[in-house]
């Protein structure tokens, strides 16, 4: 389809952090080693657009080997602030909290971010995505994923009924490039079907 564009978000393969459920934001912690290796059933890209963060550059790595990764710290989790390390079974209890779990776009951790701020910043990559390419894949953590779902999925959804599994592909297509760059939502989305083999 002429003028067609295509973005791809995967989610980066669990940490220790994860294992926990630990809120882990911008704790830089690595990926445990996997005992296999995701396949895409998708397309090799160009170039991978990712978080700084070493759980994303080391999961683009494995997902798509000899790719250029341009790292982006934009593209982070939410900074989850005092709640960095801490589990939902510690903090159920917390007033503050409860607010956040209730209302996430305008609460916030305190000393982190309320997920209104984490779209702004995620939301400037996407303009600053370089017009030469129909196709993006970004790799990059769960809340930026939710977040970009909630606001460009075709039927609206809200921010917590996403579910999106370490390791997992959404595709979203928009029929124009202006209908992406204005933040329209888009035509379709899918979840990207993938393989698994095992690590020599």
């Amino acid at each position: 389809m002429a003028g067609r564009i295509g973005l791809t978000l995967i989610r980066h393969l669990p940490t220790v952090g994860n294992q926990k459920k630990q809120y882990i934001g911008w704790t830089d912690e690595p990926i445990i080693e996997p005992t296999g290796v995701v396949h895409f059933l998708m397309g090799q890209p160009a170039v991978v657009y990712g978080s700084d963060l070493r759980r994303c550059e080391q999961s683009a790595a494995i997902y798509f080997p000899g790719i250029p990764y341009k790292a982006d710290a934009r593209l982070r989790e939410s900074h989850f602030g005092e709640w960095e390390g801490k589990t939902y079974a510690l903090l159920k209890d917390n007033k503050v909290y409860r607010a956040w779990i209730d209302n996430p776009t305008t609460q916030q951790p305190p000393g982190g971010e309320s997920l209104a701020e984490v779209k702004k910043r995620v939301w400037d990559v996407l303009l600053d995505l370089p017009d030469n390419r129909t196709d993006y894949t970004i790799v990059t953590h769960g809340g930026p994923i939710r977040i970009l779902l909630t606001a460009f999925a075709p039927e609206v959804q809200d921010f917590w009924s996403w579910t999106i599994p370490h390791g997992s592909a959404w595709h979203l297509e928009w029929a124009s490039r202006s209908d992406f760059k204005e933040g329209k939502r888009c035509e379709s989305i899918s979840v990207v079907p993938t393989t698994e083999s095992a690590l020599m």
